[in-house]
């Protein structure tokens, strides 16, 4: 992620790779599937006509692995990955905690959006880049950071309730997986007069809608700005981020000791 100067005869921008080949991938990959999971999910669910009940459950259950190994596995991977060579443990989770774990300063930075949505202030940068250390130390919407929060616990119900919705009786390494679900499901459900099966599908069924909004306020909302045009390039294509363009960004010289 070393930052490098484009064109020498343009000494002011300086480019750097914002997402590698494997993050673009998985966001890739996490994207289709997700998409593919709505639509065939919401398709069983509300019974629409465009495709028929077994093609819509096979499409959804191929769609599942490469979401959950997408979430699951590459994920991790990259946000633990260090952007130099060589980086020890400690600074594998220094640079996970300051990259996308919501903190003091991007709570400053979302009082100062919400200010700015009110005309008082400007806009903060929330792309921060080290130029001495040679990587970011922050490239997510405060909000983002958030929704990172509540995405993963969606993920996680989602899965375990659609263990139980693919088979009653799932079984794994001999070990009743699914009767387990449906027995701790049945502990909660006497509170909101449903039986355990009717609380799972309720829980399914809201994780689902979760994620529609959070596609709304992923991309309808909080990217929906000519402005941040340039992450959706560089997430789909090149990798690559200008940070001469000075939109949400700040760099971090060597000889700058101000707070970020």
């Amino acid at each position: 992620m070393v930052g490098q100067k484009e064109n020498p005869d343009m000494e002011d921008r300086l480019v750097v790779e914002r997402y590698t080949l494997l993050e673009r991938v998985t966001h890739l990959v996490h994207l289709l599937a997700m998409l593919i999971l709505l639509v065939t999910g919401l398709k069983i669910y509300l019974g629409w006509d465009f495709m028929d009940f077994d093609t819509a459950r096979a499409l959804h259950m191929i769609a599942v692995p490469f979401f959950l190994v997408a979430n699951w596995i590459l994920v991790p991977y990259n946000l633990f990955s260090c952007p130099e060579m060589g980086c020890s443990i400690k600074g594998r989770f220094d640079h996970f905690i300051e990259s996308y774990i919501f903190g003091v300063k991007d709570a400053k930075r979302l009082k100062a959006i919400i200010l700015n949505f009110f005309g008082r202030g400007n806009y903060p940068a929330f792309t921060v880049y080290d130029v001495k250390e040679g990587h970011y130390r922050t490239k997510l919407h405060p909000m983002f950071k958030l929704l990172i929060i509540i995405e993963s616990t969606a993920i996680f119900f989602i899965a375990v309730t659609g263990v139980v919705l693919y088979n009653l009786y799932w079984v794994l390494l001999g070990l009743p997986v699914a009767q387990w679900i449906i027995s701790i499901a049945g502990y909660f459900a006497p509170y909101l007069s449903v039986s355990a099966l009717g609380l799972i599908r309720m829980i399914h069924l809201a994780a689902a809608y979760w994620f529609l909004l959070e596609l709304i306020l992923h991309v309808g909302i909080l990217e929906f700005d000519p402005k941040v045009w340039k992450y959706h390039k560089a997430i789909f294509w090149s990798g690559k981020e200008d940070l001469s363009e000075s939109h949400f960004v700040r760099v971090i010289e060597e000889n700058d000791n101000k707070e970020f």
